[in-house]
């Protein structure tokens, strides 16, 4: 929903999204990460979890029945406008922002949502409860349960979103499917809860006879100055910003793509929903039968390469493809551009989902519980953030130097760029690899002398 809210409102466009993602959500995000880390020293974990996604479902509910509904009394359309006559239309994309408040907040909170609910959140709760050995069995489970919700997107949106013209009663349908599903995951938390907090058998070695619902104690200036002491977890950081990287500096450019292709808000939903379903057979396929077996049998630095090597070669081929189009013999129609960023698109989340997800959260086990907590709310959240704003400066910059005000007229200077992320991104696993190596074992040895 959010891509579709800013790139079709009025005078938007893909250029929007990085200045989205450089400019606001990075500073928003740094701001989560202080109001996590402070939160966390004060609640206890359930608790933290209970409020942030309730705060998160009373948002979307405000965005569905009050803003969209008067987004075009809301939006100062008229003022924009002479914005636009004053910087030229060149620069129209960074007005956009201005025009179109209302869903580029939605956006921004569409954003941290992946950073907050599901790495924070979820994925805090599950390294809470499982050890190394377990992360190689059922990660890829865990994963799966979100394919199959991958699945579910196009069917939904498609039955909601298929009527033309206005677009608020098919959202608000869509926003009250969202807050049923907030509702269960509440609902689901309380339970494991109960079942859990009494279980200590579930909990990794080291934490032995700690509570569930434990507080932490470390700052986020803290939690930063670690990362930087810390050679193991710079390199988890590099990993997570290099795919941000990679993976932003060629999406943007299929985006601007798509936007000329499917130019109305259902259409170009409905497009991206069709992408979610196709990524999330294929994630479900994946984790079920190819990846588990991988990480368990070739090792974890092999299934962390994977993706890299997939985003690298998938990524230079798309830009390449497009940059040299009008020199073919005969030139690719448009659609051809947007189904084949398409499948770079959702091969790209493929191997996200099912290997650069679970290898990195499985990165995160052996350390002590402060570092999981705290070291994983600034790499996840900040670091995330910064591989995408990263891309999106580098982005704005280069339209800038072109004097286009188009993603399309930079995709040469993005090429080597992006092959120097991904030798940097493999460089990093293998070096993690030996530091991993070498925790597991003292780990063991710590047992044994335990036992």
């Amino acid at each position: 929903m959010k891509d579709a809210s800013v790139v079709t409102a009025k005078g938007g466009s893909a250029e929007v999204i990085p200045i989205l993602k450089g400019w606001i959500v990075l500073p928003v995000a740094m701001g989560a990460t202080l109001v996590y880390s402070k939160l966390a020293n004060q609640f206890r974990r359930s608790t933290l979890f209970y409020g942030i996604i309730t705060f998160f479902l009373t948002f979307i509910f405000l965005y569905g029945f009050v803003l969209y509904p008067n987004v075009d009394f809301l939006s100062p359309h008229a003022s924009a406008d002479r914005l636009v006559e004053w910087v030229g239309a060149e620069n129209s994309h960074w007005v956009a922002i201005y025009r179109n408040w209302v869903q580029s907040l939605f956006f921004v909170m569409a954003e941290l949502w992946g950073q907050v609910a599901i790495f924070l959140l979820f994925w805090g709760f599950v390294n809470h409860i499982c050890n190394f050995g377990e992360a190689k069995r059922f990660y890829n489970l865990f994963l799966a349960g979100g394919d199959l919700a991958l699945i579910c997107t196009a069917p939904l949106v498609l039955s909601i979103a298929r009527d033309r013209g206005d677009f608020t009663p098919a959202l608000q349908k869509l926003v009250l499917c969202i807050l049923g599903f907030g509702v269960a995951i509440l609902v689901l938390h309380w339970f494991l809860t109960r079942i859990l907090k009494n279980d200590q058998r579930l909990f990794c070695p080291e934490e032995k006879g700690a509570a569930l619902d434990v507080k932490t104690k470390l700052s986020l200036w803290e939690s930063l100055k670690f990362i930087a002491r810390s050679k193991y977890l710079f390199h988890v950081a590099v990993l997570v910003v290099a795919y941000s990287l990679a993976i932003n500096l060629t999406e943007v450019t299929w985006k601007a793509n798509l936007k000329q292709a499917y130019p109305e808000t259902a259409d170009y939903q409905s497009f991206m929903a069709g992408i979610s379903s196709f990524i999330g057979f294929s994630s479900l396929a994946v984790s079920l039968f190819f990846s588990g077996v991988v990480i368990r049998k070739l090792g974890w630095r092999f299934s962390a390469q994977i993706t890299p090597v997939v985003v690298g070669i998938t990524s230079l081929g798309f830009l390449t493809l497009f940059l040299f189009r009008n020199f073919l013999d005969v030139p690719l129609p448009l659609v051809a551009i947007v189904l084949f960023g398409a499948f770079q698109n959702g091969i790209s989340k493929l191997v996200k989902y099912t290997f650069f997800d679970p290898t990195k959260e499985m990165a995160y086990i052996p350390l002590d519980q402060e570092s999981k907590t705290k070291g994983k709310a600034a790499i996840d959240i900040i670091g995330s953030r910064f591989g995408k704003s990263g891309a999106a400066w580098i982005q704005l910059a280069l339209i800038q130097i072109a004097g286009t005000g188009s993603v399309l007229s930079i995709t040469q200077f993005l090429l080597p760029l992006i092959a120097c992320v991904v030798v940097f991104w493999i460089v990093s696993i293998r070096s993690l690899d030996k530091q991993l190596a070498t925790m597991q074992k003292d780990q063991t040895i710590s047992e044994a002398i335990e036992s």
